[in-house]
């Protein structure tokens, strides 16, 4: 398989996995630590779960890509870490098409919810990247 099927094989998994839990409550992390962003954490999977008090459950673990799904305190979300930019580049913008919201670093991503992207970016740093909503086009209103 090529790098870039595994990776857009990556990014399905991903989104799968936060269907079943996008529709999940929680409000997600504080106004606190929504409003003073850290220094974005480098590291590998391990050493970023570790940074969010997670154990990642590994679902992918290649050369190009790692992939983890955790659950914390804040609610679940997949954490990806990857061997370089334009690989992560590439997953992200496959995975966008299927909604969501991306907490991205250099050569990471965090995927969850809304709230729970909030908070892991208060431990985190790094830049909230926000998926295609297709639900918008779905039908009209009127």
């Amino acid at each position: 398989m090529r790098t870039r099927e595994k990776l857009a094989a990556g990014a399905a998994v991903a989104l799968l996995v936060l269907t079943g839990c996008a529709g999940s409550g929680g409000s997600g992390g504080s106004g606190a630590a929504q409003s003073k962003v850290p220094a974005t954490a480098t590291g590998s999977l391990e050493d970023l779960a570790a940074d969010v008090r997670c154990k990642p459950n590994i679902q992918t673990d290649a050369d190009e890509i790692r992939q983890a799904i955790c659950t914390n305190s804040d609610g679940k979300f997949v954490l990806a870490t990857f061997a370089t930019d334009r690989g992560q580049r590439e997953w992200i913008n496959d995975a966008k098409d299927y909604g969501g919201y991306y907490l991205v670093g250099r050569k990471w991503v965090a995927v969850g919810d809304d709230g729970v992207v909030k908070a892991l970016r208060g431990t985190l740093g790094g830049d909230v990247e926000i998926g295609v909503n297709h639900h918008a086009h779905a039908g009209h209103s009127g």
